[in-house]
């Protein structure tokens, strides 16, 4: 890389929710199996963090493994439950009457509190967290925030967190409808969630 004057885009330090046990933490239960065999069976969620002229704003999605689909996500400039929740009730409204999932994070904060987890329970969703300072166990979440910011942030420049809000809603619809991959038959989420509907 050197010899040929290449250089690539370092990622920034990825914002950590970790504060010690605060709450109740949940068993791994996917272990690293992120394959699921139909949807809403796998859930995945984490927050990270991008930086615009000194300001902050949060991210916080939920993927479902059986496509790769952003199902839900929320923006904010604090991370507050709030942001959490609002997540939350948007990926439950992709529940069929049905679907029971199990939902994996990390062990931030957030997920550790008697609030996330009693709105997983009215909903009938089994929790799920990595090890302690073990990103692997979560590496299908963190795999899209590294593309998100490698084919996305670092490649732009954003006068606002505003401008950067409409831009990551373009990008998400982007990767969810348009963005293929090879894992999917080469199409995108979107058209592989519909195409399994048909078989």
């Amino acid at each position: 890389m050197q010899a040929l004057q290449i250089k690539s885009l370092v990622r920034i330090k990825k914002y950590r929710s970790y504060r010690g046990q605060v709450g109740q933490v949940a068993p791994n239960l996917i272990d690293r199996n992120f394959d699921a065999s139909r949807p809403n069976e796998k859930w995945v969620t984490d927050v990270t963090e991008f930086k615009v002229d000194g300001r902050k704003l949060y991210l916080s999605p939920v993927m479902d493994l059986f496509n790769g689909e952003i199902l839900a996500y929320t923006t904010a400039r604090r991370p507050l439950f709030n942001m959490i929740g609002s997540m939350l009730n948007r990926a439950f409204s992709r529940l069929g009457p049905d679907d029971r999932p199990i939902l994996q994070s990390d062990q931030g904060w957030q997920y550790q509190m008697d609030k996330y987890r009693q709105r997983l329970d009215e909903r009938a969703i089994t929790q799920s967290m990595s090890r302690k300072g073990n990103c692997l166990d979560n590496a299908a979440m963190e795999s899209f925030f590294g593309t998100l910011k490698s084919e996305y942030f670092h490649l732009n420049k954003f006068s606002s967190l505003d401008e950067l809000e409409v831009g990551l809603r373009g990008y998400i619809r982007y990767y969810n409808h348009d963005r293929i991959r090879l894992k999917l038959n080469g199409l995108s989420p979107i058209e592989y969630r519909r195409c399994s509907a048909t078989i």
